[in-house]
Protein backbone atom coordinates (compact mmCIF):
# COMPACT_ATOMS: atom_id res chain seq x y z
CA UNK A 1 0.00 0.00 0.00
CA UNK A 2 1.00 3.65 -0.38
CA UNK A 3 1.23 5.73 2.41
CA UNK A 4 1.96 9.70 2.76
CA UNK A 5 3.92 11.13 5.29
CA UNK A 6 2.27 14.45 7.17
CA UNK A 7 3.73 16.81 8.68
CA UNK A 8 2.32 19.09 11.36
CA UNK A 9 5.21 21.41 11.73
CA UNK A 10 9.13 20.23 12.40
CA UNK A 11 9.16 17.77 14.73
CA UNK A 12 5.91 16.39 14.48
CA UNK A 13 5.67 13.74 11.37
CA UNK A 14 3.97 11.20 10.69
CA UNK A 15 2.03 8.19 8.56
CA UNK A 16 -1.28 9.59 7.15
CA UNK A 17 -2.21 6.21 6.11
CA UNK A 18 -5.78 6.17 4.13
CA UNK A 19 -9.00 5.36 5.64
CA UNK A 20 -9.36 2.28 2.39
CA UNK A 21 -5.95 0.81 3.78
CA UNK A 22 -7.49 0.94 7.61
CA UNK A 23 -10.41 -0.91 6.57
CA UNK A 24 -8.40 -3.45 3.98
CA UNK A 25 -5.26 -4.19 6.43
CA UNK A 26 -5.90 -3.22 9.79
CA UNK A 27 -8.04 -5.11 12.31
CA UNK A 28 -10.34 -2.92 14.99
CA UNK A 29 -9.16 -5.40 17.65
CA UNK A 30 -5.41 -4.39 17.02
CA UNK A 31 -4.10 -1.47 19.18
CA UNK A 32 -0.46 -1.25 17.75
CA UNK A 33 1.56 -2.08 14.40
CA UNK A 34 5.11 -2.59 13.80
CA UNK A 35 7.31 -0.46 11.50
CA UNK A 36 10.96 -2.02 9.92
CA UNK A 37 12.54 1.06 9.30
CA UNK A 38 15.74 0.08 7.88
CA UNK A 39 17.35 -1.92 10.14
CA UNK A 40 14.98 -0.54 13.03
CA UNK A 41 11.64 -2.04 14.53
CA UNK A 42 9.76 -0.21 16.13
CA UNK A 43 6.19 -0.99 17.43
CA UNK A 44 3.51 2.29 17.38
CA UNK A 45 0.41 2.53 19.29
CA UNK A 46 -3.10 3.53 17.16
CA UNK A 47 -4.93 5.41 18.64
CA UNK A 48 -9.29 4.86 18.78
CA UNK A 49 -9.36 7.70 16.20
CA UNK A 50 -7.01 5.28 14.05
CA UNK A 51 -10.32 3.54 12.89
CA UNK A 52 -12.57 6.61 12.73
CA UNK A 53 -11.31 8.82 10.25
CA UNK A 54 -8.25 9.50 11.32
CA UNK A 55 -5.96 7.14 9.45
CA UNK A 56 -2.45 8.28 10.93
CA UNK A 57 0.22 6.93 12.67
CA UNK A 58 2.38 9.17 14.88
CA UNK A 59 5.61 7.85 17.26
CA UNK A 60 8.05 10.16 17.98
CA UNK A 61 10.87 7.20 16.48
CA UNK A 62 8.91 6.93 13.30
CA UNK A 63 8.87 11.19 13.27
CA UNK A 64 13.04 11.23 13.70
CA UNK A 65 13.12 8.30 11.02
CA UNK A 66 10.76 9.73 8.51
CA UNK A 67 12.50 13.51 8.82
CA UNK A 68 16.27 12.47 8.70
CA UNK A 69 15.62 9.90 5.98
CA UNK A 70 12.73 11.43 3.78
CA UNK A 71 11.61 15.05 5.06
CA UNK A 72 15.60 16.89 5.06
CA UNK A 73 15.61 17.96 1.60
CA UNK A 74 11.45 19.42 1.74
CA UNK A 75 11.68 23.00 3.00
CA UNK A 76 7.68 23.13 2.35
CA UNK A 77 7.09 19.69 4.52
CA UNK A 78 5.23 18.39 1.88
CA UNK A 79 4.02 15.39 2.17
CA UNK A 80 6.77 12.07 0.62
CA UNK A 81 5.00 8.82 -0.68
CA UNK A 82 6.23 5.61 0.91
CA UNK A 83 5.81 1.73 0.31
CA UNK A 84 4.29 0.30 3.24
CA UNK A 85 4.76 -3.62 2.76
CA UNK A 86 2.90 -6.49 4.91
CA UNK A 87 5.88 -7.85 6.74
CA UNK A 88 3.78 -10.33 8.97
CA UNK A 89 0.55 -10.09 11.32
CA UNK A 90 0.54 -6.47 12.24
CA UNK A 91 3.60 -5.95 11.02
CA UNK A 92 5.07 -3.36 7.91
CA UNK A 93 8.29 -2.82 6.23
CA UNK A 94 8.30 1.36 5.06
CA UNK A 95 10.47 2.30 2.42
CA UNK A 96 10.48 4.87 -0.76
CA UNK A 97 8.28 4.16 -3.82
CA UNK A 98 8.85 5.82 -6.72
CA UNK A 99 6.30 6.71 -8.46
CA UNK A 100 5.11 7.03 -12.58
CA UNK A 101 8.03 9.56 -13.90
CA UNK A 102 10.30 10.11 -11.12
CA UNK A 103 13.66 9.43 -11.69
CA UNK A 104 15.96 7.68 -9.93
CA UNK A 105 18.66 9.39 -7.73
CA UNK A 106 22.09 8.10 -8.77
CA UNK A 107 24.63 7.37 -6.02
CA UNK A 108 27.45 9.65 -5.19
CA UNK A 109 30.36 8.70 -6.48
CA UNK A 110 32.23 9.15 -3.53
CA UNK A 111 29.21 6.68 -1.89
CA UNK A 112 30.15 3.57 -4.16
CA UNK A 113 34.19 3.46 -3.65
Amino acid sequence: MVVKTQSKGRGVTGLHVGVNNVRRYFPKSISSVELVLDHLQIQCGLKPDFWQGEPEIFDPRLCAWLESRHMHTKLDRASVPLAMIPEGNNSFRLQPVRLPGQIQARPHPAAVA
